[in-house]
């Protein structure tokens, strides 16, 4: 009976946390530079570019 408790309670978390993987592979992360969420790209500032290229132009 606690062998299958254990059992249970090891398959809740592994299904909320695939759920989880799985929620935030398709809700975009606002830290993140793409809609992947995994935080490897680099975030891109427009406003920042754009200030350079002024500077240059200038």
């Amino acid at each position: 009976m606690v062998q299958n408790i254990i059992i249970f309670l090891i398959f809740a978390v592994a299904v909320v946390y695939m759920g989880r993987v799985i929620y935030r592979s398709f809700m975009p992360n606002k830290n993140a530079g793409c809609a992947k969420g995994c935080g490897s790209c680099s975030a891109i500032d427009f406003s920042k570019i754009q200030k350079e290229l002024a500077k240059k132009s200038a």
